[in-house]
């Protein structure tokens, strides 16, 4: 498991109708406010401002077909030649991250291949790369850098 202190949340929040909007700066745009939004904004948060993630590079809900089911993906960070680099499933924090989690973004995987791969749930956090020679994904200590 990796360890992840989130930076202080700065966000824009407000009320809709009843409802938490929170400003996405990387969408440009208020979203509804659910418990894996908040996991998923606040990591977002920490790749850009712990690790220098370039906040161009990274894509939210990124759709992809897995047969004939339409699918997206929570985070996407491609690499300076724009490709797919990492994926992220995020969860929201009362959800344990399980095999079952794991199998969902290999199938991910599948579809969209990357270097890495990335579950959390905000309190937890998993990483693993695909060690071809071995034929087994590795997990690993800490996130890469970029």
């Amino acid at each position: 498991m990796i360890a992840i202190t989130f930076p202080d949340p700065d966000f824009k929040i407000v009320q809709d109708a009843g409802k938490d909007l929170i400003f996405d700066r990387f969408r440009k745009r208020y979203v509804v406010l659910t418990p894996e939004e908040w996991v998923r904004q606040n990591f977002m948060n920490y790749l850009v401002k712990n690790l220098d993630y370039p906040p161009s590079l990274i894509g939210i809900e990124k759709e992809i077909y897995l047969g004939e089911l339409k699918k997206r993906c929570d985070i996407v960070v491609y690499n300076r030649n724009t490709q797919p680099w990492m994926i992220v499933e995020c969860k929201e924090m009362g959800v344990p991250l399980t095999q079952s989690t794991l199998e969902q973004i290999t199938r991910y995987h599948m579809v969209l291949p990357t270097d890495y791969l990335v579950i959390t749930n905000g309190l937890h956090t998993y990483c693993c790369v695909y060690r071809p020679e071995q034929q087994q994904w590795q997990f690993l200590p800490a996130l890469p850098a970029y």
